[in-house]
């Protein structure tokens, strides 16, 4: 038949009438329209569903390491037998190597359908990073030494800066100006914040009373599950002030080390670093979000030397600002928590005051862990240098030093994140209250990486 004819057609001898040609075309438009449809949703499923199987292998990646570093799945809610099948094979350091190498060529390999949707653009790169950071964590355990910062870009995507003691003077000096006195500028400060210890007997009333208003000040901004909740223990012969530990269910077990004096400020800080709207919101979050409503499973697993750890204490450390801005927290400390403490609440700003300076000096910290773990600088030094430039206590400057020989880079995570978090969350009008929380909270429930903060 020549194209275009309309005339009679035969099919096995039954006569069929006769379509006119717009009405052929209409319905074959339809036709072609319904099938790139369904091409479309095979293409983005099938992508979808090769992710997934390789985010599978991921986490069984991690799980593996847990046997060769006890300190790197910090929390894991995913299938039991998963562990239980890893725990099984026992995987040596090189047999993990070999498959992250395996598993990293695989997802380079792997499309990504374009979407107005970024979160799938972000899960891919995060991915990829999270292997990169894990087969550096192998060669690590494999006795390949890195510099600090080599080591902080290879496990957390970041660097932080170097800063030499001038960078601290002027900040000592206007210490020594506001805590005049005999002895030692750290001592004087030592005596000082000695007044605003939380007595043993009254710590767990301050804490709850600070759990309960961050509580509130984050509900007021995001809905979470109804069976969120965690609980609070106090431990005692740790390297840490505080930890979460992410049980999965949307609960979470946050541990207060009380071997050394707990001062006043540490109840927010704590309440809102490990609790709202820190990491327990943010693994709350995850998991709501990206494991139970997009079934991304990598997101049941938490490898502690990640990029993700950056992005978790980066957030918990702002966290606190964005639940107490401006002037909400001195408030808050004098009408509860100062009494809650039996402290004199009239003293408020003139610890905060302090308090305030001695933040600045937060990068002396970091300082003595790269001097440190460089091997410039020895165990007894890096404690006499946080003591120096920190305004640590002997006591306290030791237990830092433990940190850094557990955690090491891990240190970076802390102020680094911070001021990357801030500046993430400030640049996309974060500076009003309301536009914070929005922008803020979208972070924690996203695969965002540190390098992608300052996009």
């Amino acid at each position: 038949m020549p194209a275009g004819s309309a005339g009679k057609l035969r099919d096995h001898g039954q006569r069929v009438e006769p379509v006119s040609g717009s009405r052929a075309a209409r319905h074959l438009a339809a036709v072609l329209a319904m099938i790139a449809a369904l091409t479309v949703t095979m293409a983005r499923a099938q992508p979808e569903a090769t992710m997934n199987t390789l985010a599978e292998r991921y986490v069984k990646l991690v799980l593996a390491m847990g046997p060769h570093d006890p300190d790197y799945v910090d929390a894991y809610y995913g299938p039991a037998r998963w562990r239980s099948v890893e725990n099984a094979q026992a995987r040596s350091l090189s047999q993990i190597g070999h498959d992250v190498d395996l598993l990293l060529g695989d997802l380079g390999r792997t499309p990504i359908i374009p979407s107005d949707d970024e979160l799938p653009r972000l899960r891919r790169e995060y991915l990829r990073q999270q292997l990169e950071a894990l087969r550096a964590r192998v060669r690590m355990l494999e006795g390949h030494t890195l510099t600090f910062d080599d080591e902080s870009r290879a496990l957390y995507d970041a660097v932080a800066p170097t800063h030499p003691e001038s960078y601290f003077q002027d900040t000592l000096a206007e210490l020594e100006r506001v805590l005049p006195g005999d002895g030692s500028l750290t001592s004087r400060y030592g005596v000082f914040r000695s007044e605003f210890v939380i007595p043993p007997d009254r710590l767990d009333r301050v804490f709850t009373a600070a759990i309960a208003e961050c509580r509130q000040r984050t509900l007021a901004h995001v809905e979470l599950p109804a069976n969120e909740s965690f609980t609070v223990e106090y431990v005692t012969d740790k390297s840490w002030s505080g930890y979460n530990w992410y049980r999965g269910d949307f609960t979470s077990l946050i541990q207060v080390n009380t071997d050394l004096p707990i001062y006043i400020d540490r109840a927010i800080d704590l309440a809102c670093h490990e609790g709202y709207p820190g990491h327990h919101v943010y693994n709350v979050l995850l998991e709501q979000h990206l494991v139970r409503d997009r079934g991304w499973p990598e997101f049941s697993v938490y490898a502690l030397f990640s990029p993700q750890s950056l992005i978790a204490e980066g957030t918990a450390n702002y966290g606190i600002d964005v639940a107490f801005p401006a002037g909400d927290r001195s408030a808050f400390e004098r009408n509860v928590l100062f009494p809650a403490a039996a402290l004199d609440g009239s003293r408020v700003e003139e610890y905060y005051a302090v308090q305030s300076l001695v933040a600045q000096l937060d990068y002396a910290g970091n300082e003595a862990a790269r001097r440190y773990l460089n091997g410039t600088m020895d165990r007894v030094s890096a404690s006499d240098w946080l003591t120096r430039y920190a305004m640590m206590t002997p006591e306290r400057a030791e237990q830092r030093v433990r940190f850094f020989d557990q955690y090491r880079s891990y240190v970076i995570n802390y102020n680094l994140g911070k001021d990357l978090v801030a500046s993430f969350v400030e640049r996309r009008g974060g500076r009003q209250d309301a536009n914070r929380w929005d922008t803020f909270l979208k972070l924690l429930a996203s695969p965002r990486l540190p390098s992608g903060l300052g996009q």
